[in-house]
This record gives C-alpha cells, structure tokens and sequence, in this order.
C-alpha cells in the first residue's frame, strides 16, 4: 500500500513536473533571443547563485508544506541571522564557524518545531513571532550594522569547480539527501502522512511532536547553509541580505514545484525546477531594467497561473 501510494503522488506531481520544465526551456528561449547579455558565463553563474540562495530556503519551505505546517515565515530571516552569526564565527575558524551556523540553524528551527508539532501552535503565527524576535535580538546585538569577516579563510565558498559555484553542487546533494529522506525512510512515510490527515497521523500513533521537531529543524539546517553561502558571497551580512524577497521566493518556487499547501503531497526535485524558473525570471527582468515591483509582479503572475492551474488538477482529481 505504502508503494502504491508513493506511486500515486508521483504520478500525481508529474504532471506539474512537465509544466515546470516547459516553462523553464520556453523561459529561457525567449530571454535569449530577446535579452543582450543573458547568454553568458557571468549571467549564467549569476543565476546560479540565485537558484543557490533561494534553493536551500526552498528545500526546508517544502518539507515544511508537505509536513501539513502551510508555511514558515521566518526562513528567510534565519538564513541572514546565520548568515550574521557565521561571520562573527570566523574568527574562530571556518571549521567551527560552519558547524557552529549549522547548529543554530538546526536549534532555532527545532524550538519552532516542537511549538508547532507538540503544542499545535499556528504555523504562521509561530513562525512570524520567531522572525520578529530573531530580528530584535539581531539589532540589539549588532546594533543594526553589517558585518565584515576577519580574513578571507572562507574563500573556498566562492569558488567554481568546472564553471559552477560551490554552493550548487552543496544544493544538489542536499536535494538528493532529502529526496531520499522523504521517499525512502520511515521519517519520510510519516511526514507525507502527517501532511495527508493528522487525525491519521493520530490514529497510527505517530508522535506530532518529533515529527514536526525533525521538519522545521531540517529547514533551519537548510536555511543556516543558505545563510552561510549568502554571507561569503557577500563577503560580509547585515539583515539588508533578505530584503524581503527570500522567504516570497522560496515559497513561490515551492508552490510552482507542485507542492499541496494543505500537505501529503510534494517533491524536492520539482521544487528545484521551480527555484530555477523564479531564479531566471528575476535575472530576466534585472537585464531588462525593471523595477523591484514589477519583479515582484512578474513572480505573482506565474505563481498564480500555477496554483491555479494545481488547484484545477486537484479538483478534477477528487
């Protein structure tokens, strides 16, 4: 039953799978025959990077999602948290500043889970709490002033092995590392569970509590390791690195990946493919000069075709 039922949610996902990528290759065509300087090295690295950043948010936005949590708000603010944290950490040495980044992320994600999944607390209300506060003990602490690293031993994360940063290699691996989490252990069955029904949940004895406590301390590990990455590329981290966009576009990837907001039903792999599509349509628009709003406009427009068009496929479906 459990492999039928993974069978069924594949197949369910597929067809979104297939609209991503069209998306994605119409996308790109059309930039390149109509925008001067999209096809390049320097362009290409650039988004990249972008789908780096957003990425490693979106990975821990969509087991999130399918744990039936809706969303977190306060990914994002975590990434430039411990982006800020890492660089005050170097002067300890890059070994223990990225273990030590990784371990505050995976802390501050854990206590939001354990409110959420053992307390039942709002999601939303949790998570916007946990960001407001992240944020007041940041500016009390730096005073609201970026941060400049002590030397330069975190170079290697800036590098390009064969012409592609880093940090997207550290993406894939860890796309692969939670595919195969949720698809084939134990843990996975019953976020995918937790996410279809938590009366089922219940019934079956699983403890709401861990199993949130392991969701949301995932996406914190996954947002520390953004936050890392945007520190280095940045070569320095201030609460200016959000911006207000990291978290919108992490969401808005994982919804145009084919992931249910209402839960028990997403991939990670498609979540990629919508991180790519959202990571080229704001290159495209920077290239073209665009305002930030009609950014914001143009990643609305296809969010809302794509929920649309999930919520379209779903009604047909029941």
């Amino acid at each position: 039953m459990a492999q039928d039922g993974e069978a069924f949610q594949l197949n369910r996902g597929r067809p979104m799978t297939i609209a991503a990528v069209g998306a994605v290759v119409i996308l790109v065509a059309a930039a390149a025959a109509t925008t001067p300087g999209f096809i390049s090295i320097q362009n290409f690295r650039a988004i990249l990077a972008a789908t780096t950043f957003v990425g490693l948010i979106a990975v821990g936005m969509t087991v999130i999602m399918i744990s039936g949590s809706f969303v977190s708000m306060s990914l994002g603010t975590m990434a430039t948290i411990t982006a800020i944290f890492f660089i005050y950490a170097l002067k300890f040495g890059i070994a223990g500043a990225i273990l030590s980044t990784l371990l505050l992320g995976g802390v501050l994600g854990l206590v939001q889970g354990f409110l959420i999944g053992a307390w039942d607390a709002n999601p939303i209300i949790v998570t916007i709490a946990a960001g407001a506060l992240m944020e007041g003990v940041s500016v009390a602490l730096t005073g609201g002033q970026a941060l400049s690293p002590p030397d330069n031993n975190y170079a290697f994360l800036n590098t390009t092995p064969c012409g592609i940063p880093v940090g997207t290699f550290v993406l894939l691996l860890l796309v692969a590392v939670v595919e195969f989490l949720l698809r084939r252990t134990r843990l996975g069955r019953e976020v995918y569970m937790l996410g279809e029904s938590r009366a089922a949940a219940r019934a079956a004895s699983l403890s709401l509590g861990e199993v949130g406590c392991w969701v949301f301390m995932l996406a914190g590990f996954s947002a520390a390791l953004a936050g890392i990455f945007l520190a280095s590329f940045n070569h320095g981290a201030s609460l200016l690195l959000n911006r207000g966009t990291l978290n919108y576009d992490a969401i808005a990837a994982t919804l145009i990946g084919g992931t249910a907001i209402v839960g028990g039903r997403g991939s990670v792999w498609r979540t990629l493919l919508g991180v790519i599509l959202i990571a080229t349509i704001t290159n495209l628009v920077l290239l073209r000069g665009y305002s930030f709003g009609a950014q914001i406009f143009f990643k609305g427009v296809i969010m809302a075709v794509f929920v649309i068009v999930i919520h379209l496929r779903s009604q047909r479906g029941r």
